[in-house]
C-alpha cells in the first residue's frame, strides 16, 4: 500500500514521505490514527504543502538548536494547576501544557512531541523537563507548578 506521512511515524519516516507499507499496517494502523493518507496522484500536491510547514517549524542546524537551547535554560515558566492541601495535582502536567506556557512567557516555539518528562509531574513545585531540540542538542526548562 502506498502512503503519504501526514505525522511523524518512528522507523518509517516524517511528513511529506511517500512510504510503501503492508496493506493491513497501513489500513488498520496509519489511516484510522491519520498518521497517513492515501496516496493518489492529486495527493502529491499536498506533499510539498506538508513539507514547507515541517521545514517551517523545523529547527534546522545545530548552531539554530544551541541558540533555542540558551533562550530555554533562562526560562522559569509558571503552570497554574488544581492541587488537593497535601500538593498533588489532580491529574498531571502535560507536554502540551508546557508548550502553551513557554509560548505565553515568550519563549521559542517548541513542539509537543519534543518534550520530554522523565516521571510524570503530580506535584506543586519547580521541575526540570527535557526538550530534544536536535539529534545531539537536548535542551532544559524550568517548570514550576502553582496552585490555583
Amino acid at each position: 500500500m502506498k502512503l503519504i506521512l501526514t505525522a511523524p511515524v518512528p522507523k518509517l519516516g516524517e511528513p511529506g514521505d511517500i512510504v510503501v507499507v503492508k496493506d493491513g499496517y497501513g489500513r488498520n494502523y496509519l489511516l484510522p490514527h491519520r498518521f497517513a493518507i492515501r496516496w493518489t496522484r492529486g495527493a502529491e500536491t499536498q506533499i510539498g504543502q506538508i513539507k514547507r510547514a515541517r521545514d517551517a517549524k523545523e529547527i534546522k542546524t545545530r548552531e539554530q538548536a544551541e541558540e533555542v537551547r540558551g533562550q530555554l535554560e533562562d526560562f522559569k515558566v509558571q503552570i497554574p494547576v488544581q492541587a488537593g492541601d497535601t500538593g498533588r495535582l489532580f491529574g498531571a502536567v502535560t507536554p502540551a501544557d508546557i508548550v502553551l506556557a513557554v509560548k505565553r512567557a515568550g519563549g521559542p516555539a517548541l513542539d509537543k512531541r519534543s518534550i520530554e518528562i522523565d516521571k510524570p509531574i503530580k506535584t506543586i513545585g519547580t521541575h526540570s523537563v527535557g526538550v530534544k531540540l536536535h539529534e545531539a542538542v537536548k535542551g532544559h526548562v524550568a517548570v514550576e507548578t502553582v496552585a490555583k
